[in-house]
């Protein structure tokens, strides 16, 4: 390659909009390899039944005793699939959170929505499980059916925030606020407070498909697929720079035409389905759920749709960057248990980050307006 092609190469990337992601995901990564340590990995292998089974080996008195090998704490097989898994879960939610945010708008009640489309979806599952009601009807229409009724759940309750946000024109903030305590609210009284489990044995196969040394392959197909589909949304459909116009200015969005409620409306539906497909993921994993379940994930959402880029003020950021805000706020609490920091200080380290964030949007904001003073006064 020649210099000159390779210095545009180079600005290319730096103008790349979530760059300062990636290499913040990079640092934190080279600082948890290098602080991390090692730690004492048992290894496993294929038997000829094809089960997986402890390599053993005898010591000097001759007794068997198990094989071990030493791997970085950090960059080891293992802990980079649970951190993959551990972040799709946040930034399935991400991607649709930072869409209500470019519009101007916010969503607290995200982890209720989450805790309440587990528990219907839970309560269906169960019936077709192995203490259930309908244990001889065909698995496949169970499966389908808890599917349906999770997703459906969070999505009706993401059309139920947009409706009382147009109709009432009340801030999002104030509905949402009220509607997350509706919503864990219901969820309780649907379960008693007890936990909802025995579900079918070929969901929780099919949600926990893995290939090699323990990949989790499912989440991330989910997290990658609507990864693209909110780039594509934001990036290529006219109703995506839609979602940009009533973010940057609302009042000169319905003057050109935008049927601000309907949008405003599909935002908030949007970060409802994707907050069922992140519930899906959960029942498959944990096998159960309660009223209790995303308790918190508003903050990790939030500050991982912030972390990517996207201002509070609206009319900026990225599904892209969403992702990666997701990976970072993981890497944090990965890094903690990892470095032996006191766990109790997961939440005011996560806290301090986003307003660390919020900080240089107001920072970079700023230089922008200059700069574009600058250039009016020449």
């Amino acid at each position: 390659m020649k210099p000159a092609s390779l210095l545009i190469a180079v600005k290319r990337c730096f103008r790349f909009q979530e760059a300062g992601l990636v290499g913040v995901i990079l640092v934190l990564g080279l600082l948890l390899t290098v602080f991390g340590g090692s730690v004492n990995v048992p290894v496993f292998t294929m038997n000829s039944d094809g089960i997986r089974e402890r390599v053993m080996k005898p010591n000097s008195q001759g007794e068997l005793e198990p094989v071990s090998t030493t791997r970085n704490t950090f960059l080891n097989a293992k802990n980079l699939t649970q951190l993959a898994k551990d972040t799709s879960f946040i930034a399935i939610m991400a991607v649709g959170a930072t869409i209500v945010i470019i519009s101007g708008g916010i969503d607290l009640s995200v982890g209720a929505i989450y805790a309440l489309a587990s528990v219907v979806g839970a309560m269906v599952l169960h019936q077709f499980g192995p203490d259930g009601s309908s244990t001889q009807t065909s698995h496949l229409l169970g499966v389908t059916l808890g599917i349906a009724a999770c997703i459906g759940t969070a999505t009706l309750c993401g059309l139920f925030n947009g409706g009382m946000t147009v109709v009432l024109r009340v801030h999002p903030f104030i509905i949402t606020l009220g509607t997350m305590a509706i919503y864990r609210g219901i969820a309780f009284v649907l379960t008693n407070g007890q936990s909802i489990g025995g579900f079918p044995e070929s969901f929780r196969n099919v949600v926990q498909w893995e290939i090699g040394e323990n990949l989790s392959v499912v989440p991330l197909l989910i997290t990658v697929v609507v990864g693209l589909l909110g780039v594509i949304f934001l990036g290529s459909l006219a109703e995506g720079r839609r979602v940009y116009a009533i973010g940057g200015n609302e009042l000169a969005s319905r003057y050109s035409g935008i049927r601000v409620e309907r949008v405003k409306l599909l935002v908030f539906v949007i970060a409802g389905l994707v907050a069922g497909l992140s519930a899906v993921l959960s029942l498959g994993y944990y096998g159960a759920a309660t009223s209790g379940d995303g308790q918190g994930y508003e903050l990790n959402v939030i500050a991982a749709a912030v972390i990517g880029g996207a201002s509070l003020a609206g009319g900026k950021g990225t599904a892209l960057g969403a992702v990666l805000g997701a990976l970072i706020i993981q890497m944090i609490n990965s890094g903690i248990v990892i470095l032996r920091i006191d766990q109790n200080y997961s939440q005011i380290i996560i806290g301090a980050v986003v307003i660390i964030a919020v900080m240089l949007d107001q920072v970079n904001a700023w230089l922008e307006r200059r700069r574009l003073t600058t250039t009016a006064s020449r």
